[in-house]
């Protein structure tokens, strides 16, 4: 693990997350992924830098190690390892459950879009130095 700061969000499976093997289904779990970065990106980021830029995911690769049922719940534990390469950079998401067992594991890389031009750009310094050890 990064020495980067790692942001936490739990979720807890509702019935319309699970699927006909009854378990959360892998699109829920890439839903979470984006719901974990998004709020990651919210709390950390500068409010200006919010308003000007957005990110979109550019690749998942995700690791499905444990099912989770109805009313299961996990922690999201979110990072950068890295600093970023141009326009883009990984993102790291580990679910674990209450007695720290992972559920899915995930390397997405993300790439910034200024709002404003509808482009991708550099990432600049003062936007990642929040995320990167």
């Amino acid at each position: 693990m990064s020495s980067a700061p790692a942001f936490t969000l739990a979720f807890t499976a509702r019935p319309e997350d699970i699927d006909e093997l009854g378990h959360v289904n892998n699109a829920v779990w890439v839903r979470w992924i984006q719901d974990v970065a998004t709020a990651h990106w919210q709390a950390v980021a500068d409010p200006a830098h919010v308003a000007a830029y957005i990110w979109v995911v550019t690749r998942h690769e995700i690791d499905y190690l444990r099912a989770l049922g109805p009313g299961g719940t996990v922690t999201a534990r979110t990072w950068i390892p890295d600093g970023p390469k141009g326009a883009r950079f990984d993102r790291m998401v580990e679910f674990v459950d209450a007695d720290g067992k992972p559920h899915v594991r995930a390397r997405t890389t993300w790439a910034i879009i200024d709002k404003a031009s509808g482009r991708p750009i550099r990432v600049p310094a003062e936007v990642a130095a929040p995320f990167i050890g």
